[in-house]
């Protein structure tokens, strides 16, 4: 029997019931729903698979310690007394990442300080030697969230956020976050049923997302790395047969299709679209809202429309006039 431990994947505030239905597809026991995040249980396999074909969830987390702390003392002691050579060498380098809810620890970088300062101590007490810390692309990368006294300490399996899939080669200015996108379209139910239309795609975000859900293919296909690939009992023949497997992929028979008025942005899209593999799925072409016409087909539309910082307040008018 596998061993099973507890996960958690965190995603975005309103996607949290999208990802659950996720996890339970992927085969996930114990789901569990939270504020931005949905606890469940599984394998070392899913919690690599988890990583690799989740595509609302933004990192998986593998918690190894809950406890209950009123001051940053109390936090180091609890962090100090983990049997730390069980995750982390001393030859190796650590990253801590903070997340603070709470009226007693008004400083998520003081916590995280507290949290490095235990493991250093307790290497270098028990060798006399002490990992390294490095912010970026450490070897094992750690959170800890603090919820009033409540504390969790996870080990990260992720490292760099997962919206950041790896395809995209450019992007417009304020570009649409690809998990966002992905909740998008699996809020909508559609599959690859039919025509799906983005009459203001920007960079390509959503048609590539749709291509990749029509399609089934897993989005960590691109990735470069994941933080698990670092640990010590990091399972390579399992994550190769995990990464190999395109049984789940299915053809795709209709057509996605990406307007923008912007050249440059269908410019970008264009690359991003190749970088991705899917020429063969998704037309772009340069067109302005006003000359979108009804398809004659059953078609879904899926849109971001610009606001905020990439459009002027009347023009913001006039455009959502035009949508309705």
């Amino acid at each position: 029997m596998k061993e099973e431990f507890e996960l958690i994947a965190k995603t975005f505030q309103g996607l949290e019931e999208v990802l659950a239905k996720e996890l339970t597809e992927l085969g996930a026991s114990n789901i569990e729903v939270g504020r931005r995040m949905v606890a469940f249980t599984g394998d070392k396999e899913m919690m690599y698979r988890a990583n690799f074909c989740l595509r609302t969830a933004i990192r998986i987390l593998k918690p190894i310690k809950h406890f209950e702390a009123k001051n940053a003392d109390e936090v180091y002691e609890a962090i100090k007394a983990i049997a730390w050579e069980d995750f982390l060498d001393k030859d190796k380098s650590f990253a801590v990442d903070a997340v603070v809810f709470s009226n007693e620890f008004r400083h998520s970088k003081f916590v995280a300080y507290k949290v490095k300062d235990a493991i250093v101590d307790y290497f270098r007490e028990k060798t006399g030697e002490r990992p390294s810390v490095r912010i970026n692309h450490p070897d094992v990368a750690l959170n800890i969230h603090i919820a009033e006294n409540k504390c969790t300490l996870s080990l990260d399996s992720s490292g760099e956020s997962l919206h950041r899939r790896g395809y995209r080669q450019e992007a417009v200015e304020a570009p649409l976050n690809e998990v966002l996108a992905a909740g998008m379209i699996l809020m909508t139910g559609w599959k690859g049923e039919c025509d799906l239309i983005d009459p203001m795609c920007g960079s390509g975000t959503i048609p590539i997302e749709a291509a990749l859900i029509a399609r089934n293919i897993a989005p960590g296909v691109f990735r470069k790395e994941f933080a698990f690939e670092k640990w010590n009992d990091f399972d390579q023949e399992l994550f190769d047969r995990i990464y190999n497997d395109d049984s789940q992929e299915r053809e795709f028979t209709h057509k996605i299709f990406g307007y923008d008025n912007n050249p440059k942005a269908n410019e970008i899209a264009t690359h991003n679209v190749k970088a991705a593999g899917l020429s063969k799925e998704i037309i772009l072409k340069i067109q302005p809202f006003q000359q979108f016409e009804q398809p004659k087909e059953k078609s879904i539309i899926i849109t971001n429309p610009p606001y905020g910082e990439r459009i002027s307040t009347n023009d913001l008018l006039g455009l959502y006039q035009m949508i309705g």
